[in-house]
C-alpha cells in the first residue's frame, strides 16, 4: 500500500485561485460543446426520453462525486483526484489513473482546438489548422502566466456559459407555458410523435452510455484545490453540489427543448438550442449560439491545458514521470508540464489533418471509455479507504456515503454496466475496445518501468 502523497502546500505551486475560480473551473469542465451541440445526437437517438438517460447518468455521477467528496474530506492534501486511486489501491493504480487521465485531456485539447478552429473559420478566412494552433498557443500563454490568470479566464468563460444556459431556460420556459406571444406548447411534444420513448426503454438505458461522457469533469475541483486557499470541506461540498447543478442544467435544458421542438426534427450535429430559439423567434439565435459554443470550446481548451500540466506535475512528484516535470517557473507554475501537454496537443491537431480516419480517429476512440475506467478505480479506492478508516476508528471519516455503504458497490456496478453496454452499441464498441487497448499499454508501461528502473511509491 502506498503512503499518503506529499502535502500540496509544500509543492511550491502558487495558491492564486479563489473559491469562485474553483467553482467556475469545474463548471467549465462539464458544460461544453457536448451540451450545446452534442446533445442533438442523443435526442435524435433516444427521443424525449433522453431526459431519463440524463437523469440516470447524473445519478451515477452524483454517487461518484459523493465518494470522491468523502475521500477529499478525509485526505485533503492528496492533490489530484487520480491520486486517491493510489491512496486506496496502491502505486500501480495512481500510475494507471494518472496517465489515463492525462491522455484523456490531451485528446480533449486537440478536439476542442479543432472545434474552435471550425467555428472561427466561418468568420475568418484562414486555414483551420492555423487557427487551431493559434488557439493552443494563445491559451498556453495564459496558463504559463500564472494560475491566477488561468482562473480569471476560466471564470469569465464559464460565467458566459452559465448565464447563457440560465437565460435559455427562462426564455424557453416562458414560451412553453404561454407567457410570451405565440407560446403555450405545453407537454404535447413529449408524447405526440411516436410516444415518449419511441425506440423503447432499452434504447433509453443504452443512451446513458452516450450522455454519461457529457457529465465528466466535476472532479476538476480537486485538482484546482491544490492552488486554492479553500478548505477541504468547501472543496468536497463543491465537488458534490456542482454535479447537482449541472444535472439540473442538462435535464431542464433537454426537457424544454423536446417540449418546444418535436424530437424527430432535431438533426445530429445541429445545435438543438439554436433550433429551439429559432422556433421561439429569438433574433440572431444562430450567431449568438455560435459565440456561446466558441466560448464553451475555449473554456474546455483552457481547462484541458491546466489539467494536463497539473496531472503530469503530480505524476512527476511520485516518480511516475520524468522528474524534470516537477520544476516550476518564476511564476510558480509547472511550465515544462504545460509545454509537454501543449506539444502533444499540437501533434494531435496535426494528426487530424494528416490522418483523420486512422491516427486521429484512434486517439479519439481510445479516450471514449477512459473516464469510466478512472472513475471505477477511484470508486474501488474509496471502499478500501473507508474500510481502513473504519478499522482505525479514525476521526478523518467525517463524511460518509450517505446512510447506505452499499451505494458504493451500486455505483461500481453501474459503471461496469455502462462499460458492458458499450460493447453492444455499435457506435460505442470501437471506443470501448480502443480504450481497453490504451489501458493495456499503460499497464505494460508500468510493469516495464518497475522491472527496469524499480519505481516505487514516493
Amino acid at each position: 500500500m502506498s503512503s499518503v502523497p506529499l502535502d500540496t502546500a509544500s509543492s511550491g505551486l502558487q495558491r492564486g485561485l479563489r473559491s469562485r475560480h474553483v467553482t467556475m473551473i469545474s463548471l467549465g469542465g462539464i458544460i461544453g460543446a457536448g451540451l450545446f451541440v452534442g446533445s442533438s445526437a442523443a435526442i435524435a437517438a433516444v427521443g424525449p426520453a433522453v431526459i431519463v438517460s440524463y437523469l440516470l447518468a447524473g445519478l451515477v455521477m452524483l454517487f461518484v462525486m459523493r465518494m470522491l467528496a468523502e475521500m477529499v474530506t478525509a485526505y485533503p492534501d492528496v492533490g489530484s483526484f487520480t491520486e486517491y486511486a493510489r491512496l486506496g489501491l496502491g502505486h500501480w493504480a495512481g500510475f494507471l489513473s494518472g496517465w489515463l487521465y492525462w491522455y484523456f485531456w490531451v485528446v480533449v485539447i486537440a478536439i476542442e482546438a479543432i472545434a474552435g478552429a471550425k467555428l472561427l473559420h466561418g468568420w475568418i478566412d484562414l486555414p483551420q489548422w492555423q487557427m487551431g494552433l493559434g488557439l493552443l498557443i494563445a491559451l498556453t500563454v495564459v496558463n504559463l502566466a500564472s494560475s491566477r490568470a488561468f482562473g480569471e479566464f476560466e471564470f469569465w468563460f464559464a460565467s458566459i456559459k452559465v448565464a447563457a444556459i440560465v437565460a435559455f431556460i427562462l426564455i424557453a420556459a416562458a414560451y412553453v407555458f404561454g407567457l410570451v406571444p405565440g407560446g403555450g406548447t405545453g407537454f404535447g411534444n413529449l408524447v405526440a410523435h411516436r410516444g415518449f420513448a419511441p425506440f423503447g426503454w432499452v434504447t433509453v438505458l443504452s443512451g446513458v452510455t452516450t450522455v454519461f461522457f457529457a457529465l465528466c469533469g466535476a472532479e476538476i475541483a480537486t485538482i484546482a484545490a491544490a492552488e486554492s486557499n479553500a478548505s477541504a470541506g468547501v472543496i468536497s461540498q463543491l465537488t458534490f453540489t456542482l454535479v447537482v447543478r449541472v444535472v439540473l442544467f442538462y435535464v431542464l435544458s433537454m426537457l424544454l427543448i423536446v417540449m418546444i421542438v418535436p424530437w424527430d426534427q432535431i438533426v445530429p450535429g445541429v445545435s438543438p438550442f439554436v433550433v429551439a430559439l429559432e422556433r421561439i423567434r429569438v433574433p440572431g439565435a444562430a450567431p449568438l449560439m455560435s459565440f456561446i459554443v466558441l466560448t464553451a470550446v475555449l473554456s474546455c481548451l483552457n481547462s484541458g491545458l491546466y489539467i494536463t500540466s497539473r496531472v503530469l506535475f503530480t505524476l512527476s512528484r511520485h516518480r511516475d514521470a520524468p522528474r524534470s516535470m516537477v520544476a516550476l517557473s518564476s511564476r510558480r507554475v509547472p511550465a515544462r508540464a504545460i509545454l509537454i501537454g501543449t506539444s502533444f496537443g499540437y501533434l494531435a491537431v496535426i494528426a487530424s489533418i494528416v490522418s483523420p480516419e486512422l491516427v486521429f480517429a484512434f486517439l479519439v476512440n481510445a479516450s471514449g471509455a477512459i473516464m469510466l475506467i478512472i472513475y471505477m478505480l477511484v470508486a474501488l479506492a474509496q471502499i478500501r479507504v473507508r474500510r481502513r478508516l473504519e478499522a482505525e476508528q479514525s476521526e478523518r471519516l467525517t463524511l460518509r456515503m450517505w446512510l447506505f455503504p452499499w451505494l458504493s458497490w451500486l455505483t461500481i456496478a453501474s459503471i461496469g454496466a455502462v462499460l458492458v453496454a458499450m460493447a453492444f452499441v455499435p457506435d460505442l464498441a470501437s471506443q470501448l475496445y480502443a480504450s481497453l487497448a490504451c489501458t493495456a499499454i499503460v499497464v505494460v508501461a508500468y510493469w516495464f518501468l518497475r522491472r527496469r528502473y524499480g519505481i516505487a511509491p514516493a
